[in-house]
């Protein structure tokens, strides 16, 4: 489960990238930043709960 939860932040963070890059899509690329990174939060402090 947590493989596929930090496949999702790797991709959401590769769309911000390319978002940034190209300026397209606006807001929803950092939407979708703040998601990845709550993601990888969430992760870090359930694995340490373990």
């Amino acid at each position: 489960m947590i493989g596929i939860l930090w496949g999702v932040v790797v991709v959401l963070l590769a769309f911000w990238a390319i978002g940034l890059a190209l300026n397209i899509v606006g807001n929803l690329i950092h939407i979708a930043l703040v998601l990845a990174i709550t993601i990888a939060v969430y992760n870090f402090f359930k694995a340490r709960d373990v």
